[in-house]
């Protein structure tokens, strides 16, 4: 008879056996091997899992410009056993990552287990993230301050050279470029103290639908001209918020520029996927009613393992040069200074869905 420790298939039913998701991966990523419920979690067979780069496995895939922060944790894995919050395979986890070492003492293998988080777990996680954003809010609110001064003086100065009428013509260009990229730097600061302060505003009752609608009005033309088609869901009868018509209408028209943005990387041309689902509806979370906006788009989607760091100051999913990363954290701080949340919802190369909840009555 066989012992335990001598039969390879008994070790494959234990692991096999295990109801979380378990892998063995090498330190660059690569699955060496994979538990039935991980397959039943990422809804593949195991031909289409082993050998497969992690990323692409649990998240859906990366872009070649963002590396996924699951891999960098995984080549820089160290001899103890870590814990880290996991988006992915259809659900949140909390991953336990244990290093195996070789007979020389370095790490050739990576033991993965995925445990599903509960309802609690996860609350627990957004509210440790909401204090994260907090913080990094008022840090950056911080040096937009000190940056402010120095930057309004810099802007007086060239102007006074500017309006003297001693400079020649290559001096002209100089100093107006000054100026321009001054304007630049003051406006970053100011949306820097946006995203941690946000104004208060006048907040009076409006109806959600309104002010989607006069966001559509602003962009309908661009949209058409881009074959970008609009589908939209509100409601029959009118239901009130209490809410700066302005803020919010500038949190829809980032999300919307995003949507488009996403919609002309994935299809160039006309498609009949190149479409934003906006709806709008009052709903009951956590207690309380809310009315829920959603903007949903077929674009080239978000990796999963990103989705935690986009609300985040000068955090960028565009390529280097396109994007400043301050629009969904100004977004960000304004729904929350509303007294409501914004959450995203994205597979690559599927969809992303961003959800504004707002207070419903008056």
């Amino acid at each position: 008879m066989k012992s335990l420790t001598t039969s390879p298939q008994i070790w494959q039913d234990i692991f096999n056996g295990i109801e979380d998701p378990v892998l063995m991966v090498r330190p660059d990523g690569s699955i060496i091997e994979a538990n039935q419920a991980t397959l039943k979690a990422a809804g593949k067979d195991r031909s289409e899992v082993i050998g497969q780069g992690i990323c692409r496995i649990i998240h859906g895939g990366r872009w070649p410009h963002i590396r996924c922060p699951l891999e960098v944790f995984l080549a820089n894995c160290t001899s103890k056993t870590e814990e880290v919050r996991l988006p992915g395979l259809n659900g949140e986890y909390h991953l336990s990552i244990a290093p195996i070492k070789d007979a020389l003492g370095n790490v050739d293998k990576i033991l993965l287990i995925a445990r599903e988080m509960t309802r609690d777990q996860i609350r627990k996680v957004d509210y440790y993230r909401n204090a994260h954003l907090a913080a990094l809010g008022e840090l950056a609110a911080g040096v937009a301050h000190e940056i402010n001064n120095p930057i309004t003086g810099v802007i007086n100065f060239a102007q006074i050279l500017l309006d003297s009428n001693t400079l020649d013509p290559e001096g002209i260009e100089v100093v107006e470029k000054i100026i321009r990229e001054g304007d630049r730097i003051a406006t970053i600061t100011r949306n820097l103290i946006s995203f941690a302060r946000a104004d208060i505003g006048l907040h009076e009752p409006v109806d959600p639908v309104q002010i989607i609608n006069a966001s559509l009005s602003l962009v309908n033309h661009q949209l058409q001209k881009e074959g970008i088609r609009i589908v939209t869901d509100f409601p029959v009868k009118p239901i009130l918020i209490r809410a700066d018509f302005r803020k919010i209408q500038q949190v829809l028209l980032n999300l919307i520029s995003n949507s488009r943005y996403a919609l002309n990387a994935r299809y160039p041309g006309c498609n009949d996927n190149k479409r934003i689902e906006i709806t709008c509806a009052e709903q009951y979370a956590e207690g309380r009613r809310v009315m829920r906006i959603k903007v949903k788009d077929y674009g080239t989607g978000l990796p999963q393992s990103l989705l935690e760091h986009i609300f985040e100051p000068f955090f960028s999913t565009k390529p280097p040069g396109e994007g400043t990363g301050l629009g969904l954290s100004i977004s960000y701080g304004i729904v929350k200074e509303h007294g409501g949340k914004l959450k995203v919802n994205s597979i690559i190369e599927q969809f992303t869905e961003m959800i504004i909840e707002l207070p419903a009555g008056i």
